[in-house]
C-alpha cells in the first residue's frame, strides 16, 4: 500500500478537485465512436430505429446462422451461464472477419441468447450504450442478431465470469486483498468514466453479478440492459420507473424513482461490502438487520476494534488492517442515506486509488 491516512479527514481532503476528476475520466474514455452528426441525446423511445444500431462502425449485425455455427449450434456444453434472460455460450469467430470458426481455434465470444419473451426496449438499449462508448472497464460488444423472435448479443468471452461466482458462491479459489482491491478500483473507474462522459450514463444496476472478471482479474463490467441518460439542462434528476436488482437499489430512488448518479454511488458502496464481507447485498436466509448487509456492517464499521467482525473469514486475516478501515469507510460514505453527502465516483476512484 503506497500510503495509508490515519483519519478520514485526510482521505476526503486528498481527492482531486472536480474539475480535474472529469478531465481524467474523460481523458480514460478509449473512445467514443458515436457519428459526430448523429443526435446528441437518445431516448428509450427512438430506440426501436434500426438505423441507430447500424450507426456503429465497429457493431457487427450477425446473422442467426453465423452464430448458430460459431456455437455449433447452441450446444449444451458450450453454455456458460443461465439465468431469466436465456442462455450465454461460447462461440469461436475469426478475429478479422469475424465468421464463424472451429472450436478453440480464432476469437473466443460470449454469445447470450434472450429468451423470445425478453425485453426488446432492454436489447436495444445495451446495443446503443456500449455501440457508443469503449473503456478498458467496459465489457466489449461485438454485435448483435434480430432475426425473427431471436435477440442475441455477442461480446467478448471474459474468462474468469462474474464477480458473484468468485465471492458469493463456492467453487472458485477465495480472492485475496489485492484482487479485491483491484476490481474496487476497477468498477470504480468505469462508474466514474460513464458519469464524466459529456452525456452522462447511470448504470442502475451495479452488482456483483455484472462485473464481469478477464484472467487477470480486471474489471469488465457489463449489464447495461437498464442504462439510463442522466439529467440534462439544469435538470437534478430523471424520473423513472423503479428497476434494477433486489437489494441494491438506493433508498431515495426506491421511494420516489427518482434517478441520480448518486444511485450508482449506492450501488456500488454495497459491492465494496460485499467484497470486505463476502456477504450478499440482500440474503434471504437470514432475519432482521442481518438480512442487508448495509444495516448489518453499519454496526461495526465506523470503530477499528469492530471492524474485524464484518470482514470475510475466507481472507484468514490476510489483509492491511488500516486498508481494510479506509476501504470500509468509503463504503459508508457510499451508502448514506442522503444522496447528496455520498461522494462521486470520480472521488471514489481516487480513494481507492491512493490505498
Amino acid at each position: 500500500m503506497s500510503r495509508v491516512y490515519d483519519n478520514w479527514g485526510k482521505l476526503v481532503a486528498s481527492v482531486l478537485n472536480r474539475e480535474k476528476l472529469r478531465e481524467i475520466a474523460v481523458r480514460d474514455s478509449l473512445s467514443s465512436s458515436f457519428s459526430t452528426d448523429y443526435s446528441s441525446r437518445f431516448s428509450s423511445a427512438s430506440l426501436s430505429e434500426a438505423s441507430e444500431i447500424l450507426s456503429y462502425p465497429h457493431i457487427k449485425a450477425f446473422t442467426f446462422y453465423q452464430l448458430r455455427k460459431a456455437t455449433r449450434n447452441f450446444r449444451s456444453d458450450h453454455i456458460v451461464g443461465e439465468g431469466g434472460f436465456g442462455s450465454v455460450f461460447k462461440g469461436w469467430i475469426d478475429e478479422h472477419t469475424l465468421t464463424a470458426t472451429k472450436p478453440g481455434s480464432g476469437l473466443v465470444i460470449a454469445v447470450k441468447k434472450l429468451k423470445p419473451d425478453m425485453g426488446h426496449k432492454e436489447w436495444l438499449t445495451e446495443i446503443n450504450y456500449l455501440g457508443k462508448y469503449r473503456h478498458p472497464n467496459l465489457v466489449k460488444l461485438f454485435g448483435y442478431c434480430s432475426e425473427g423472435d431471436n435477440r442475441l448479443l455477442v461480446y467478448e468471452f471474459v474468462r474468469k465470469g462474474s464477480l458473484d461466482n468468485h465471492l458469493l458462491r463456492s467453487g472458485p479459489p477465495p480472492l485475496n486483498w489485492a484482487t479485491r482491491i483491484k476490481i474496487a478500483v476497477g468498477c470504480a473507474r468505469a462508474l466514474s468514466f460513464l458519469h464524466m462522459v459529456k452525456e452522462q450514463v447511470i448504470h442502475r444496476d451495479v452488482t456483483a453479478s455484472n462485473i464481469l472478471l478477464d484472467g487477470e482479474f480486471n474489471v469488465k463490467l457489463s449489464g447495461f440492459g437498464l442504462a439510463k441518460d442522466g439529467p440534462f439542462g439544469g435538470e437534478t434528476h430523471v424520473s423513472t420507473q423503479v428497476m434494477g436488482t433486489s437489494g441494491y437499489a438506493a433508498p431515495e430512488y426506491l421511494a420516489t424513482g427518482r434517478l441520480t448518479a448518486k444511485c450508482d454511488v449506492y450501488n456500488f458502496g454495497l459491492v465494496l461490502l460485499e467484497l470486505l464481507s463476502g456477504r450478499r447485498a440482500l440474503d434471504p436466509t437470514k432475519v432482521g438487520l442481518e438480512s442487508k448487509v448495509v444495516d448489518w456492517a453499519k454496526r461495526y464499521i465506523g470503530d477499528k476494534r469492530k471492524l474485524l467482525r464484518i470482514m470475510d473469514i475466507k481472507l484468514n486475516g490476510q489483509y492491511p488492517e488500516k486498508a481494510a478501515f479506509i476501504v470500509a469507510n468509503v463504503a459508508l460514505q457510499c451508502v448514506n442515506n442522503n444522496p447528496k453527502m455520498r461522494p462521486c465516483m470520480a472521488e471514489v476512484w481516487a480513494m481507492l486509488e491512493d490505498i
